[in-house]
């Protein structure tokens, strides 16, 4: 009679070794390589040639879920598509919103895409689309950019996870790719790493880890399924990860006051900061994501209130990370569902996936640059669309992965970053 446990699908599978890491040792980390497997990866990987731009060593996503509106924000109009707003000059070649004062002086150091296109407008899918490259279909997950990274360059860090997402679940990050890959979610960047400190002394974590051992070489060995293998490393790397010093990463109260103030005391712009602290404790791929900009009424108020939470957190993030050196070697991208209806009706927009706006920021974009054109009303691509499987593909570009390289999933269907996508060239300096 066969196990049970081959019956158990990958987030059930999940659920047991958490729940096991939290009973043995007061945890709910998720996996990480080895410091093993890292020095073996970290090696294969210096000895290949990225073949891509490869200028981008992290990446910061922010994702603002509901749609942001890009006529009140970076793709202002006149005329009957206009909103509240008024209209802001910058230092770059290119106007924004006056909902985005703080943005519009870092605008500089920007690239926006104001051509952004798709076909999907209802919010799951919308979301799905833009974290993976891909639409959802049947039971297939797809790999966010940060899988894809970890698949192809390795763990980013001995320790430290090499995907992180900030204010949502990890939802399955790893898609079809092994759970190892799939992001650390710290929910409220405040706490940081919750469950992170050990309840037992050494001795008794040492004795609790070998009974693991023991179970696990039973439950491993009746299990074909390489997924469940790849939990072997997963206590041994949470305990080197909670006795170094790694863990002050997640720890917002190192930073000056001054600074927490600067970022906004929100989740979101705190979630900026903590994307910070990580790019420099060595995390490769961080999301933050940023709710509430499903503005079907009231944009003015919406755009007060989320909106500049967003302006000021962003344009933090920016000077923050150019202040240390680090926007050149990090990408940050500004990314939405779909964007809004050009007809304004006095009090919102509806949703309007035909032509949106993104951002990209460092890691080898240029700066104080407009990619792409929308028409007056700002209903329709004019001038060079950009997919999100395009956007994808670029930010693989700039991390110097192989786009055109094809992985087989489990389920036998060949699948590239982006679906086919491209990288825009032009973006790059």
């Amino acid at each position: 009679m066969k196990s049970d446990h081959t019956k158990l699908n990958e987030v059930t599978r999940r659920m047991f070794v958490e729940r096991m890491a939290k009973s043995a040792f007061g945890l709910s980390l998720l996996p990480c390589f080895s410091q093993q497997s890292f020095a073996q990866e970290h090696n294969q990987i210096a000895n290949k040639a990225k073949p891509g731009f490869g200028k981008a060593r992290a990446v910061i996503m922010l994702q603002l879920s509901g749609g942001l509106s890009q006529i009140d924000s970076f793709d202002p109009k006149t005329g009957a598509s206009k909103g509240p707003g008024s209209i802001l000059s910058t230092k770059a070649d290119f106007q924004v919103s006056s909902f985005l004062p703080e943005t519009a002086k870092i605008a500089d150091k920007i690239t926006v895409i104001r051509s952004m296109t798709a076909k999907v407008g209802v919010h799951d899918q919308a979301r799905y689309l833009m974290r993976t490259g891909f639409e959802r279909r049947g039971t297939v997950m797809h790999p966010t950019l940060g899988a894809w990274a970890e698949k192809y360059l390795g763990p980013s860090h001995p320790t430290l996870p090499s995907s992180v997402c900030v204010n949502r679940p990890a939802n399955s990050g790893n898609g079809f790719f092994s759970a190892t890959m799939s992001p650390l979610p710290i929910l409220d960047p405040d706490e940081g790493l919750k469950n992170s400190i050990a309840k037992a002394d050494s001795s008794v974590m040492q004795k609790r880890l070998a009974l693991l051992n023991q179970m696990d070489n039973k439950f491993s060995g009746g299990v074909s399924d390489p997924n469940v293998t790849s939990y072997n490393d997963f206590y041994e790397s949470t305990l080197r990860l909670m006795k170094g010093k790694d863990l002050q990463c997640f720890d917002l109260g190192n930073e000056p006051e001054e600074l927490r103030n600067k970022y906004g005391k929100n989740k979101f712009g705190q979630g900026c900061l903590l994307a910070r602290r990580l790019v420099e404790g060595g995390v490769r791929y961080i999301e933050v994501e940023s709710g509430g900009w499903d503005m079907h009424k009231d944009i003015e108020g919406g755009m007060e209130d989320r909106g500049a939470e967003f302006d000021t957190a962003f344009a933090a993030l920016i000077s923050d990370l150019d202040s240390r050196g680090l926007l050149e070697s990090t990408m940050v991208v500004v990314a939405t569902e779909f964007g809004r209806k050009p007809t304004f009706d006095g009090s919102g927009r509806g949703h309007h996936p035909l032509v949106f706006s993104c951002v990209l920021a460092g890691g080898g974009a240029k700066a104080g640059y407009a990619h792409g054109v929308s028409d007056a009303a700002g209903g329709e691509v004019a001038k060079d669309p950009v997919t999100v499987g395009d956007l994808h593909a670029t930010v693989a570009h700039a991390f110097g992965l192989p786009i055109e390289k094809a992985v087989v999933s489990p389920s036998g269907r060949p699948f590239n970053i982006g679906n086919k996508g491209k990288p825009v060239a032009a973006i790059f300096a």
